[in-house]
């Protein structure tokens, strides 16, 4: 049985603390680092203030599989009995990036759609998914999403997997 904890100290210093976050997250044109960004959040030191930074962390919390933060985060009547030992089953995809397409917030409502980008020995892919989250006891919770066919970037544009690269002169090789 899970125990909802935040990730520990030890595996949070096992992450490549000037890293910066998988959630794609920038300030002034650069990365924020996880520590000061969705680690934040996956520690418990603050909750996400929107729909959108629950999203990012979630995304993030899959990249380091800290999946009793992914249950934490999920409103418990949405569920369906899923645990954090359900989610550790199956093999972790090679995660590349999140892009967030539009963001909205109407409390105690909001929704997020994004495309997360992975790699598998297949080749690459996305999730793309319009997210619902809730408000609920000073908490945004992930409730239910709605997915779509990924939109895969046209030949000439950035690969998503951040290499700078063109796309036909990277991942979809």
């Amino acid at each position: 049985m899970a125990d909802n904890s935040p990730l520990s100290y030890q595996q949070i210093m096992t992450i490549n603390q000037s890293a910066p976050c998988p959630c794609g997250k920038q300030e002034n044109s650069k990365p924020l680092p996880y520590l000061t960004c969705c680690g934040k959040l996956h520690q418990g030191e603050h909750k996400a203030q929107t729909p959108e930074a629950l999203m990012r962390s979630r995304y993030s919390a899959f990249v380091y599989q800290d999946y009793d933060y992914l249950i934490l985060t999920h409103h418990p009547s949405y569920l369906n009995g899923m645990t954090a030992s359900d989610l550790s089953q199956g093999g972790e995809p090679d995660w590349l990036s999140l892009q967030i397409i539009s963001s909205s917030m109407t409390s105690p409502a909001g929704q997020v759609e994004f495309q997360a980008w992975y790699r598998t020995e297949d080749g690459i892919d996305a999730i793309h998914e319009r997210s619902e989250f809730i408000f609920v006891d000073g908490s945004w919770l992930y409730t239910q999403g709605e997915q779509f066919e990924a939109d895969l970037p046209k030949r000439n544009q950035v690969c998503v997997c951040g290499s700078g690269k063109k796309f036909k002169q990277c991942c979809s090789r």
